[in-house]
């Protein structure tokens, strides 16, 4: 029997995986460098973006006006500005609608559980929960199980103080008050008062711990997940027992966490 033909890549053509020059094309690389740096900016001249970029004038202004007739760019006459087109949000929503939270959420789930030996979780806040949608299982005997589907209210939460601490003002106060903060353990914030200084600290930290306060003898760590528009719209947590996630511990996992957040965020299109 003869050998199979190794099957060739429908996406790409052969040798793809080259990085020389004879595979990308430099003119669209530098029109890509400009749309980036106009995004990032209010506005900006010609010769302002020339000067940003370490390129001549006539050379922008080609990029310019090349992605101007696609509707990525587009110039105020009145002010001589160019902004960043409408066409480059039509571009950014597709990309956004490509796969959902959880499918860009798993591998990086993954990636902390391996990093932190401790079970991965996301979860998105709902009427005043958190609801569990997607975790990555540690192989500890002992460990943290949250199926997709269960909720736990949000100040008893890791990634529900995560997600209150990210609120405006007013809306923190209708969940606060629309209801007694039931108390679950010794350790629950079910004071009001207290509850809003620890997200104040959470907030200035970037993590949130639920320190044995929906079950005793476990600990969460947990950050806020952002979208495009930078509304908390998820938030992640590495949950385990107290025995493993000693304060010592602490430092260090809540840096993964962050770290986990951070990649998410970017994947649904929040700032860097």
């Amino acid at each position: 029997m003869s050998e199979l033909t190794p099957r060739r890549s429908r996406g790409r053509p052969k040798a793809w995986d080259s990085k020389t020059e004879q595979n990308t094309i430099k003119s669209l690389d530098r029109a890509m460098e400009v749309l980036e740096h106009l995004s990032t900016l209010a506005g900006a001249t010609l010769s302002e973006l020339a000067g940003d970029l370490d390129q001549s004038p006539a050379t922008v202004y080609r990029v310019l006006v090349t992605l101007e007739g696609r509707g990525l760019v587009e110039f105020d006459a009145e002010t001589q500005l160019w902004h960043v087109g409408a066409q480059a949000f039509v571009v950014g929503a597709r990309y956004l609608r490509r796969t959902s939270l959880v499918d860009r959420a798993t591998p990086i789930l993954r990636a902390l559980m391996g990093e932190t030996g401790e079970t991965a979780n996301l979860a998105v806040p709902k009427d005043g929960t958190v609801v569990f949608v997607s975790q990555a299982e540690c192989h500890h005997s002992i460990r943290a199980f949250f199926p997709p589907g269960s909720a736990s209210p949000m100040h008893a939460s890791g990634i529900g103080k995560a997600l209150l601490s990210e609120m405006p003002t007013a809306m923190l106060e209708r969940v606060i008050t629309s209801g007694a903060l039931e108390r679950f353990t010794e350790y629950t914030m079910d004071d009001p008062d207290t509850l809003v200084a620890e997200l104040e600290r959470t907030r200035a930290r970037g993590f949130a711990i639920d320190d044995q306060e929906k079950n005793i003898g476990m600990r969460c760590i947990a950050s806020p997940v952002f979208n495009w528009t930078g509304d908390a719209v998820a938030g992640i947590s590495i949950s385990g027992p107290l025995a493993r996630i000693g304060d010592g511990e602490i430092p260090g996992l809540a840096a993964s966490v962050m770290k986990a957040a951070r990649e998410l965020s970017e994947a649904l299109g929040a700032e860097r």
